[in-house]
């Protein structure tokens, strides 16, 4: 779909996130999952769809999946198999754009998140897995101006700024003493950025958001290159 073709999203979407926070039980959602497919989730795969081709001019190896399930968009269903709260739903969108290679959200990718009180957009690993997790901080320790430069671009540093867990104490075969062992430390490597929800109802969404993506081409390429993976 071209990004001509997606107009924007509708407050009905917001309005759905809203009740199901009020009710979110399987009967409720049984009763309205023709809401759900109208207002969300066939919006959401347009608004995946019209992605398509911004990406590709920036990041071509970043997949835009416009599938109901197991693509862009995240599933609605929790997995309450070891969790202690046991709502089955959640209550927010969820869209990430992953690398052609990736086999989950852990990997580097781009991020939509739509709740109803906050709206976001995020670029790079969250919760990586251990091996692409080590080869992070391996390549921060050893390229420590490579990573400066990653963060430094002006455009990066306005918009965006790192998020997520770290260590208490320096990973294990890491100089305490380095001058990034803070960032070394981090368990997650994302940089977010705040999305105007106004923004959601607005044509020029698409636009707005590939261009937001732009800002963080460094850390991207960082990432990428620590999986050994073509950008």
């Amino acid at each position: 779909m071209p990004e001509s073709a997606f107009s924007h999203f509708q407050p009905a979407l917001i309005q759905f996130l809203v009740e199901l926070e009020a009710n979110n039980n399987r009967q409720w959602f049984s009763a309205n999952k023709a809401r759900y497919e109208e207002d969300v989730r066939e919006p959401c795969l347009d608004f995946i769809a019209a992605m398509t081709e911004p990406l590709a001019e920036f990041a071509p190896h970043f997949l835009a999946w416009p599938k109901k399930s197991g693509g862009s968009l995240m599933r609605i269903h929790r997995d309450v198999r070891f969790a202690r709260d046991k709502r089955p739903y959640k209550t927010n969108v969820g869209i990430q754009f992953r690398h052609e290679s990736a086999r989950d959200v852990h990997a580097p990718g781009y991020y939509l998140h739509i709740d109803p009180n906050h709206c976001f957009l995020g670029v790079g690993a969250w919760r990586p897995a251990a091996e692409q997790l080590g080869a992070i901080r391996q390549r921060i320790a050893e390229h420590p101006e490579e990573w400066a430069k990653a963060l430094g671009g002006h455009k990066f540093k306005a918009h965006y700024a790192l998020g997520g867990d770290s260590l208490i104490r320096p990973p294990r075969g890491f100089d305490a003493g380095h001058p990034c062992i803070e960032d070394i430390k981090r368990k997650d490597f994302i940089a977010m950025t705040t999305l105007d929800p106004q923004m959601l109802w607005r044509p020029g969404l698409v636009k707005h958001v590939a261009k937001q993506y732009r800002h963080a081409t460094g850390l991207m390429k960082f990432l990428c290159a620590a999986a050994n993976v073509p950008m």
